[in-house]
């Protein structure tokens, strides 16, 4: 079933809960475009989080899940989840996200261990819930800092705020 991974891990290492300002099928269309926009961006680890390396930059890989895997969200992936969500938005909506350290250097870029976490979305009327786990990696950016990235660009893809966080823990 896509948008849901049945194996989702139980062990949370951050989970945040949202007032929504709109609808959840408005909602869930713009997170879908923001993990594919995202996939398509760099970062200065500085800019995501307090890090524990330094010049280093990082890359996203964001998949939907599907059955018992996940699918990298490319253009294809993102029309078949929001023809999904035309017939009616998901209750849950199950992610990996893949982070791609590169140590920046005068001779080019290293690449590093990366991290991997899982990040369950739950909706509920005018709620939403983000559950991140993760899976293996050094840690560089932690599973809060993940949660602020994704509000913050899902939130700027509205000319009003979306997403209010309610808490974070």
């Amino acid at each position: 079933m896509l948008g849901f991974y049945e194996n989702f891990p139980e062990t949370i290492h951050g989970i945040a809960r949202f007032s929504v300002s709109f609808s959840t099928k408005k909602l869930q269309q713009t997170l879908i475009a923001t993990f594919q926009k995202l996939n398509s961006k760099t970062y200065s680890i500085e800019t995501l989080a307090a890090p524990s390396i330094r010049k280093c930059t990082v890359d996203f890989e964001f998949g939907i899940a599907e059955d018992k895997g996940f699918n990298y969200i490319d253009n294809e992936e993102t029309a078949k989840a929001l023809q999904a969500l035309q017939k009616k938005p998901f209750r849950i909506m199950d992610f990996l996200c893949a982070l791609r350290y590169h140590k920046t250097q005068a001779k080019g870029k290293t690449p590093l261990r990366f991290d991997y976490f899982m990040v369950r979305l739950s909706f509920s009327e005018d709620l939403m819930e983000i559950r991140v786990s993760h899976e293996r990696g050094p840690r560089h950016v932690e599973p809060e800092d993940i949660i602020r990235l994704i509000v913050d660009e899902t939130n700027q893809a509205f000319k009003k705020k979306a997403l209010r966080m309610l808490d974070l823990a």
